[in-house]
């Protein structure tokens, strides 16, 4: 990946749906060339998608809570993982190094439905115990971009 790769997936993060010839334009090449960049970087697994960013507030899905999963055995195995993607209010699990095993984003529209999901989650095996954090304000989230220098 050279600094073009890195200049074009900038601006597509920020707008992905630039056309080839902006794209170009803003890099110095060719739509065609624009294009050809992208679907390598499409190939080689660098863009994994492109997708609409939605306001979950305006969704009704203003809790956010962060969730240590805790458990008295492994819970890395794909079990796990398809355990928690048939909950559709967890947008991300990641395994994690430390006092828990995985940690988890929730969104949901209450308190309520939050507790639903936490007993959703003592239903996987394994599961010992939970430590929530609810999020008050989010200030950014920031995609994942290209390394820069510094």
């Amino acid at each position: 990946m050279d600094d073009i790769d890195r200049r074009l997936l900038a601006l597509l993060q920020q707008d992905a749906t630039l056309a080839y010839a902006t794209l170009g334009q803003a890099v110095g090449l060719s739509a065609g060339a624009v294009h050809e960049r992208v679907r390598k970087l499409r190939e080689r697994g660098i863009i994994r998608s492109t997708t609409v960013d939605v306001d979950p507030s305006a969704l009704g899905l203003g809790i956010l809570a962060f969730v240590l999963i805790e458990s008295n055995a492994w819970l890395g195995e794909r079990s796990t993982a398809d355990a928690l993607a048939a909950i559709p209010e967890v947008c991300e699990a990641h395994v994690v190094a430390g006092s828990a095993s995985i940690l988890v984003k929730i969104r949901t529209t209450s308190t309520e439905n939050l507790q639903v999901v936490l007993k959703k989650l003592f239903e996987i095996d394994g599961v010992t115990g939970t430590h929530a954090i609810l999020s008050l304000e989010t200030f950014f989230e920031r995609p994942a971009g290209p390394p820069t220098e510094r």
